[in-house]
């Protein structure tokens, strides 16, 4: 299933909830929340209530005493609403066993220019589903099987509401957590850029950790030319302490290593410039780096 991302993006918030099928080592029902990738909160089946995530969230219990109660109310109902969805599904896929998974993902990005972008979207054991169309505020049926869910949604107005929360109450609340996580989003770090290979046969990984924001580029130059071939950009994950990593892998005999320039270069927004690092000078087993000084309801189906 496809997740929602934009390099452009100033702010995010976004949420996930999963369901999956009972008898598994796995709570039947989670829900996580996520401001600029950094996960906020967390609610599970077996704990049964919302647990901040992230220690800048305690600064929400001042202005908003009831927050974890009521979120926690909420999601017990959630939980309630998903176990009839995942049962609801595999009768309609014919499934009267084995691991199944219904998911729905939503949030919102608030961008440098002003502009503002939300998706709203469920997915069948991996596979979208039904997704809310913003523009047309209606819903698009990703699979046969969901068109009985978009002909019972659109005799309702759900539609439009959650148009308007994704586009005004999600924003909001984006924008209230960016307050509140100020100190911490907005805070200077030194991240390192490394070259490394495991053996002199084997793929050279440029690798950047310990970046915010989230966005960054990381691109390779064979003999100052852009390289586009032969290159693979891995997912950008978390670090513990709210910073990013990425890694870009380069696929390249030992030979073509020898006889050409190879350089990474990354960009991120706490750069004054691009940060560009040669093949030439690496060392099996050796990291070759430098440190960055980066800136500041749910419906039944």
């Amino acid at each position: 299933m496809r997740y929602f991302s934009s390099f452009s993006a100033s702010h995010s918030l976004q949420y996930i909830y999963t369901a999956v099928t009972p008898g598994i080592n796995f709570p039947e029902f989670t829900a996580v929340g996520l401001v600029d990738g950094e996960q906020i909160d967390y609610y599970d089946s077996e704990i049964r209530k919302m647990i901040l995530k992230t220690e800048w969230m305690e600064k929400i219990d001042a202005d908003d005493p009831d927050y974890w109660n009521r979120n926690t109310q909420n999601l017990q109902r959630a939980q309630d609403v998903f176990k009839v969805d995942v049962r609801a599904l595999m009768q309609r896929f014919n499934q009267t066993d084995g691991v199944h998974t219904v998911q729905w993902m939503y949030g919102c990005e608030l961008h440098d220019d002003g502009t503002r972008r939300g998706y709203m979207q469920y997915g069948y054991d991996g596979e979208d589903f039904i997704s809310l169309d913003l523009n047309t505020e209606t819903w698009t049926a990703a699979n046969p099987k969901a068109v009985i869910t978009k002909q019972k949604w659109e005799k309702t107005n759900e539609a439009k509401l959650r148009t308007a929360y994704l586009e005004h109450t999600c924003t909001e609340w984006l924008e209230k957590y960016v307050e509140y996580s100020r100190s911490t989003l907005k805070r200077k770090v030194h991240a390192e850029v490394s070259l490394f290979q495991n053996d002199s046969s084997s793929q050279v990984v440029c690798h950047a950790t310990g970046f915010f924001p989230k966005a960054v580029m990381i691109s390779w130059q064979k003999n100052g030319e852009d390289l586009h071939e032969d290159v693979e950009l891995r997912e950008t994950l978390p670090n513990q302490d709210g910073t990013f990593q990425k890694r870009s892998v380069l696929t390249v005999s030992p030979e073509e290593l020898k006889k050409n320039k190879y350089t990474c270069v990354v960009q991120h927004s706490g750069l004054e410039r691009e940060m560009k690092l040669s093949t030439s000078t690496i060392s099996i087993s050796v990291f070759c780096s430098s440190k960055i000084s980066t800136g500041d309801s749910v419906e039944v189906f």
